[in-house]
This record gives C-alpha cells, structure tokens and sequence, in this order.
C-alpha cells in the first residue's frame, strides 16, 4: 500500500499506473528475450550437436543462422549470452563497441517509460531547465550529453540539490547509464534495477556483495553504556513514532543502540529497539560506517546485526515480543534482524519500521511481521538498492509504505533523523497515526532505558 502527498500529474500528463504497466510489460519482455538468447548462445556457441552424418549439413546450417540471429540488429541484436569462453568474449567485445541487444533496448525502453513516470509525478524535475535537458538526452539516448548535462548540474546546483532533486530518478537513469555505457562491470546492477530484481553489486563499478561481506567481517561487540544526566533526560518516553525518531537522532552515529523496555496496556513487557543510521565514512571501531552500509544493502549478516544480537542478549528474554525501528543503516539492520531465522528463534519481531531506508527488496522471515517503511521521495538513500519511490514494482502485502514530499529539497538534509521527525509530527500525520496505530502494544509506561556501545571487534 503505498500513500503519496506532494505534486500530482496534471490531466495533460500521461497516466502513472498506465506507464507503470508498460513498464512492467516491458520488463517480462526483456528477460524473455534475454533467456531467449542464452538458450540460442549456448546452442550455437557452446554446446556440440549430436550430429548424425545424413544431418550434419542442417545442423550446421541451424547454428550459423542462430550465430546470425544473435549478432543480427534484426534479430536479437548483438546479444552473446552464457559462461562458454566465446560467449563470454562476445558479450565483451559488445559492451566495450556500445553493440546493444534487443533484450538491453527493452529494458532501457522500460526505464525510460519509469523516468517519465517519476517526471509526471514530479514537475520539478521538468521545471528545471538542466535536470529537463538531462532526462530529454536520456530520452534521446543521447549519452555523453546526458552526462556532460548531469555533471554541470553539480556544478551549478551543488551536489546537495542536484541529488535531491533527481532522486526520485537517480536509480533508474543510473541503471539506464550501466546498460548504455562501455563498462562491463556494471551492467549486472542495471539489469537487476530494469526487470525488479535485488542487487548483487553496485551500480557504479559493479563490486559485488559478495567483496563487501568479505571486508566487514567484524564479530560485532556490545558493551552497555552509561549516558550522561543530559543525554538520558532528552529521551523521548511517549512511544510514538515521532519520539523514536527524535531518540535515534539524539544517540547520534556514534555507534550507540537504544533499547527501551516497555510495559505494554495489558502489562506484558515489550522492547523498543531504536537503530541509528551511518556514521563516519571509514571507522575501524563502529559498524555504523560506510563500509557497513554497502555491506548491509545486499546482506543480511553483518557486523552491525552481531553486534545488535549481541546486545539484546545481555537484556532482552528470548521470546519476547520486539519492534525494530531505525533509519539509514539502522533502518536495513532492522529489517536484516527481521529476515533472519536465528534471530526470530531468539525473539518475536512484530515490527519493524525503516525511516529513509533501502529495504524493499528484504523480506522478514516471519510472514506476521509488519513493516512499514516511511521515505521523503527526494532522499536518495531508499532508493540505493534499486527501486524508487515512483517504482512499478509492487511491495508485498506485509510491507506498507508512506512517502511524501516537502519543501527541503536538499540531501542531506531531507535525510535527516530530525526532518524525518518533523515531516511525521507536522506534513505527514496520516503515517503518524498509522504507525503509532501498529506500535499500539508498545505504548505504555517505559520501565527501563538502556543504551549500548556497538563495535565491529
């Protein structure tokens, strides 16, 4: 379910759900067309035909036609798929040549019909005379203009307003750009963002998760912390979700957790655990950093989710009932605790609440835990795991999301804990009230404030 409020698509515009389709449609269409094209690559570039004499002639005959096929503009485009050494080799003479094959010219079809959507929906982003150069060079396929044009945006807006205001893009011509471009290294990542997928890698030079899983190998520890009068006095009792917001802005990236034991209208104690977001971009003794981050995008076991585990150990019985809420970082922690089956032997998650957190792609172990995820559509941070906030691409029924606009149009400042807080207590009170709603149980006297120093070691 998906709440909006900000800038609508006058009735001239096209109409979202109807490009939203085409999208979609033309997704299914290019990984078709691509399994199309594997099959055709490894029968003509891989395997050995069973070949009796009388039709060795046809044979040959079929596998020189499927070679046409495959390098044929006519026919699948330049379109070598598969693991064989010469197919391999194919595809790379292909990218590094910009030879496109049908199945890339669907999808970047399908993202381009997406960056129109997200124009529609916000006329800003055509307002703007460069950002409306940007995307009509992109519409054009006009590349190298397109970033010539995106690269003096920065320049003339600051990166701080230019990434806000294409955020609700940023992902999708990103993914355009991957497929386009003569970098072999990335065009994994923009097809996994054109047909709906998780990301494996990153979309600038294409590491994999799988390298920074590798780097952020820390066994996380815990230590309890002992705040100061003036740190324990501003933490918001009232268990709404404007005050955990303010709570995890208060504890700062400084690699802090705060978990708040709670007892509940019916008495039964519950546990608040609020997750802050990243910290410093390099540090050695915080999980909270940016190596963490990019680790926690693709993974569900990292250093940060340890140490949690770590920490809620030392505190919180098994079996009992907690929320998870956090932003950024703390926001995809939340939602790796709620996906991992050790985890839920440990403890019932009954929510879990990401404020301006990429998670969409995650799913809880647990079908009953509710998530809901809350994102200003002009943060880019949501979307760095590949699906935007004006994305075709469903959610499942377990997952709610609100996203708004406001008039802080600059990152990062829209991403802010802080702003977070004030949209919900002042521009968005029907996601207040929702969540607030679903963390009904856990409204009630706070019997215990407890804070946690994390370390990756």
């Amino acid at each position: 379910m998906t709440e909006a409020t900000g800038a609508r698509a006058s009735v001239t515009q096209p109409d979202i759900a109807s490009l939203h389709h085409v999208c979609r449609e033309l997704a299914e269409a290019a990984d078709a067309v691509r399994d199309a094209a594997r099959y055709a690559s490894r029968v003509a570039l891989g395997a050995r035909l069973p070949l009796a004499a009388a039709g060795r002639r046809r044979a040959r005959a079929a596998q020189r036609a499927l070679l046409r096929t495959l390098m044929d503009p006519k026919g699948l485009g330049w379109a070598p798929q598969g693991s064989s050494p010469l197919a391999g080799a194919l595809w790379l003479a292909g990218v590094l040549t910009s030879r496109e094959s049908l199945a890339v010219s669907l999808a970047v079809t399908g993202l381009k019909a997406r960056i129109r959507a997200a124009a529609v929906r916000h006329p800003e982003l055509l307002d703007n005379p460069t950002t409306s150069r940007v995307l009509r060079a992109i519409d054009e396929d006009r590349q190298t203009e397109a970033v010539r044009l995106f690269r003096g945006l920065l320049t003339e807006k600051g990166a701080e307003y230019a990434l806000a205001l294409l955020a609700p893009s940023f992902t999708d011509i990103m993914a355009w750009n991957a497929l386009t471009d003569e970098n072999p290294f990335n065009d994994t990542a923009g097809w996994q963002i054109a047909t709906g997928r998780p990301l494996t890698s990153e979309y600038l030079a294409g590491i994999g998760n799988s390298v920074w899983a590798l780097l952020n190998r820390g066994p996380g520890r815990a230590e309890p912390h002992t705040p100061s009068a003036a740190l324990l006095g501003s933490i918001d009792d009232s268990g709404t979700i404007v005050g955990y917001v303010r709570n995890i802005d208060r504890i700062g990236t400084r690699g802090l957790l705060l978990v708040q034991q709670v007892a509940g209208p019916d008495g039964e104690h519950r546990y608040v655990v609020q997750l802050a977001g990243m910290g410093p971009c390099f540090n050695q003794e915080s999980p909270q950093d940016l190596l963490g981050s990019l680790n926690a995008v693709g993974a569900i076991d990292t250093t940060y989710t340890r140490a949690v585990v770590r920490a809620l150990r030392r505190l919180v019985p098994s079996g009992a009932q907690v929320a998870l809420v956090g932003h950024s970082q703390g926001g995809i922690t939340a939602m790796n605790l709620a996906a991992s089956r050790d985890f839920n032997a440990l403890y019932t998650v009954t929510h879990v609440v990401a404020i301006g957190s990429p998670i969409d792609h995650k799913r809880a172990a647990d079908p009953r835990t509710r998530v809901v995820s809350l994102v200003n559509e002009h943060d880019i941070v949501p979307s760095l795991e590949g699906r935007s906030t004006v994305s075709p691409i469903d959610l499942p029924k377990e997952f709610t999301e609100f996203t708004w606009t406001d008039d802080t149009q600059a990152f990062p400042l829209c991403h802010a804990a802080e702003r977070y807080a004030h949209n919900l207590e002042h521009d968005v009170p029907h996601a207040r009230t929702h969540v607030d709603s679903e963390l009904a149980a856990f409204r009630g006297r706070v019997t215990g404030t407890h804070l946690f120093t994390l370390h990756d070691r």
